[in-house]
């Protein structure tokens, strides 16, 4: 889940549209509203944030130093002022990156990938068994063979292998591929994902790589 923190709700509701069309998941915040709750929002509500971006903010009513302490996302500053002194100022409050606008989505996707990628020990895919797992949005491979799958079965397994092989909850996996505040989704609807995901990945492997348990949630497992 990507959160986008701007002053105005177009300009939210146009990236939710955007990063949805990707299968992204959105969750939108007044800049006042993201400081409350990043200090008070649950450590696994948290780790369903892939990245953070800062568009119009005020003079930052909260500092990006400040998310360090509550989460390793990747904090990026969209920028519609195009001078040096404007930069420098923004990469001076903590982010990771600064973007000029306008910007294509997937430049934004791709910048989060580079970042995350420099990050110590992470690299941009995991591998579980004969399953090759990429973090940047591409398919995963089997065997060495890319598997094409729709692209909410593809960030669920993405989200499993993040996990090196812990359980996560029907809920966690929702609020990473849907977001936190999305009500017009039903929960259960991964539960549909998964099982299509499950027959792809049993068919190419032999054998269901996805363990789940009632109550529990679902591992990744060689």
């Amino acid at each position: 889940m990507i959160v986008i923190v701007d002053e105005r709700e177009l300009v939210k509701e146009g990236y939710h549209s955007l990063f949805d069309r990707e299968g992204v998941a959105t969750a939108g915040f007044r800049p006042g509203e993201f400081g409350d709750w990043v200090s008070s929002a649950a450590d696994d509500d948290l780790k369903a944030v892939s990245a953070v971006l800062l568009g119009d903010c005020g003079d930052f009513q909260f500092s990006p130093h400040s998310i360090r302490g509550r989460t390793a996302a990747p904090v990026i500053a969209l920028s519609e002022q195009h001078t040096l002194e404007n930069t420098l100022r923004l990469f001076e409050t903590g982010v990771d990156d600064v973007i000029r606008k306008p910007v294509h989505i997937r430049e934004i996707m791709a910048r989060i990938s580079a970042i995350r990628r420099r990050a110590p020990n992470e690299a941009n895919y995991t591998e579980v068994g004969a399953m090759r797992i990429y973090s940047d949005g591409r398919d995963p491979e089997i065997a060495g063979q890319a598997l094409p799958l729709p692209r909410r079965e593809r960030r669920i397994l993405e989200y499993l292998a993040s996990h090196s092989g812990r359980r996560v909850t029907k809920a966690q996996v929702f609020n990473a591929i849907y977001g936190i505040f999305d009500e017009d989704v039903e929960e259960n609807v991964v539960e549909s994902h998964i099982s299509k995901l499950r027959k792809k990945l049993r068919e190419k492997l032999g054998f269901d790589p996805i363990e789940s348990k009632r109550f529990l949630g679902y591992r990744l497992a060689a």
